[in-house]
């Protein structure tokens, strides 16, 4: 083997070297990163509306299992129901405040909303490797406000308790302990995510304008439909004639031989 192609081997067993350290350090910041209690929205969080969202629950940990899990609701935009899904093997607990500004809701005054919401293992655990999710109905969600911030405890089977308590200051780095952050998006017509009117609700005119348009769309695909089809037709009898050229070419070589 010439000196040449030692140094080439070489030079790519570091280049393959160097990508896999790279690439390792890469997957090993992104799970750091995205290991994080956090809140995600089934659909959409509308303000004004009612939304589904999952508190998502990873284990950091290697040697222990999470066995409890806290999440507080901000009282300064303060949400009447919040109802936990039931999940196998975890017990949920509602806690509720008194509001020092009654909260009016469907026309009834409410003098206090849920603070917090505590899963409890019962039976299960999420150990590590894991992740589970906590569904939970939510509403009304405030019209003043472009966010929430959840603040998050989880505690572990040996003692150890996280807090995902530290807010996100605008220009400063991801804390190391972020608190889950619900964004709501703006309010939809009815609060309550309502479909647009239906066809039977439409005007005559635009009926007829929609009868039009159908009688169009049906003479371009049909269109379109005989445009194919004579092209299919077309490369079918090409292949055709190429196949029958060469059966002439082979059978006048036969002849000859």
């Amino acid at each position: 083997m010439t000196v040449s192609r030692v140094s080439s081997r070489l030079s790519a067993t570091r280049v393959a070297l160097a990508g896999g350290i790279a690439l390792s350090s890469v997957v090993l910041l992104s799970g750091t990163a995205f290991a994080h209690v956090s809140v995600q929205p089934q659909g959409e969080a509308a303000k004004g509306g009612y939304a589904t969202v999952n508190i998502k629950v990873p284990n950091e940990r290697d040697n222990a299992s999470t066995v409890k899990v806290e999440v507080n609701f901000p009282l300064d935009h303060p949400l009447a129901s919040v109802m936990p899904q039931p999940i196998p093997g975890w017990k949920a607990e509602v806690t509720k405040s008194k509001l020092s500004k009654p909260l009016e809701l469907h026309g009834k005054k409410i003098n206090e909303a849920v603070s917090k919401v505590t899963w409890t293992a019962d039976g299960s655990k999420i150990g590590p490797g894991q992740f589970q999710q906590f569904p939970l109905s939510l509403g009304q969600l405030p019209e003043d406000a472009d966010q929430l911030v959840l603040k998050a405890i989880q505690t572990y089977d040996n003692k150890e308790v996280v807090r995902w308590i530290e807010e996100q200051k605008e220009g400063a780095e991801e804390p190391q302990n972020p608190a889950p952050v619900l964004k709501l998006s703006a309010a939809s017509d009815d609060h309550h995510g309502g479909a647009a009117p239906s066809a039977s609700a439409s005007s005559p005119a635009a009926d007829d304008k929609a009868g039009h348009d159908d009688d169009s769309h049906e003479k371009t695909a049909a269109a379109d439909s005989s445009d194919t089809t004579a092209r299919i037709l077309g490369v079918i009898g090409i292949l055709v004639g190429i196949a029958g050229v060469a059966f002439g070419v082979l059978a006048g070589r036969r002849r000859s031989a």
